[in-house]
């Protein structure tokens, strides 16, 4: 996912002198072609995020587009001030591609595992935030954000997951994507949990139940209107997300549903990380399953819910 986002930065700076390739402390052969072909348009930093936060806000203020990359927990919790005050104070076209979100660092610990950052993003006025389910998704995701006007996090996942997206879907930052119909149930989730999801999905068929998935790639702005209607018209929802509970996609959604159809919020689960920082090391599908973040536990989830409806 990582490698076919930055491939396409470089493909768009080709055609557009005013895109800007700005690493921080990554690998010596990070987009080594861009490097040789367009040296004015690539820039290496040191480990020194805070500085490239504001110095890509400059250049967007004379009218580049800078993507920053670097680890997600990184560009966020270290940078928070300067995203916020440099960047989205300006509502400046600013990119971040933050590798690692989630638990795809977990054996480094939790210093570096990216749990919080959507929801300390999602307090932040004019930031948008995207998670993709997959690597085409990702390709489309970096097409459109060349002219997108607002401030955008781009969350990554590990790289070679499954690829469900299809290009028939279609892509639109701030719009959600049906990955399968609801009927009786529906699972709402973002980045690679949506593959999980559609796993639950075949399980619970084999029962019997149908169920459907809604991806949110884009958590802010959320695409309210298709949730509405969506979990208007099933029994069971479940949400589930790579990331704390509290402020994340599952926390969004309550609001949503709160301000709109307080009636209906009976119907939602929710499935994510615990508020509380990671006590074991591991792989990122070791600690997803420590916590239950799994097809088989969001199938049974939802048929719990299903059975309580």
């Amino acid at each position: 996912m990582r490698n076919t986002a930055l491939n396409e930065v470089f493909n768009l700076a080709k055609s557009n002198k005013s895109i800007l390739f700005i690493g921080s402390d990554l690998g010596a052969g990070t987009l080594k072609n861009m490097s040789i072909d367009l040296p004015d348009q690539f820039i290496m930093e040191g480990i020194s995020e805070q500085h490239i936060i504001g110095m890509a806000a400059g250049l967007a203020m004379e009218g580049f587009i800078p993507y920053v990359n670097s680890i997600a927990p990184f560009l966020t919790r270290r940078c928070y001030e300067q995203v916020l005050i440099d960047i989205c104070l300006h509502d400046l076209p600013v990119r971040l591609l933050a590798n690692g979100g989630g638990v795809v660092y977990a054996p480094l610990g939790p210093t570096h595992l990216a749990v919080e950052d959507i929801a300390i993003l999602r307090a932040i006025p004019n930031m948008s935030i995207v998670a993709p389910c997959d690597a085409d998704e990702m390709k489309r995701l970096i097409s459109e954000s060349e002219k997108y006007p607002h401030p955008l996090y781009i969350r990554f996942a590990k790289g070679g997951d499954k690829v469900i997206s299809q290009e028939s879907f279609g892509f639109s930052i701030g719009k959600g994507i049906v990955l399968k119909e609801p009927k009786e149930g529906l699972f709402i989730t973002t980045g690679v949990i949506s593959q999980k999801a559609m796993e639950a999905v075949k399980i619970l068929s084999k029962n019997g139940i149908d169920c459907g998935v809604l991806h949110l790639h884009t958590i802010k702005p959320l695409d309210t209107e298709l949730i509405l209607d969506l979990i208007s018209n099933v029994n069971a929802v479940v949400v589930a997300e790579e990331h704390i509970m509290n402020g994340g996609l599952s926390s969004a959604i309550l609001e949503v549903c709160s301000d709109n159809i307080p009636m209906e919020t009976h119907k939602i689960s929710r499935i994510g990380i615990p508020d509380k920082f990671s006590d074991k090391y591991g792989s990122q599908e070791e600690l997803l399953g420590y916590w239950g973040i799994t097809s088989t536990q969001l199938a049974f989830l939802m048929e719990k819910k299903l059975n309580e409806s």
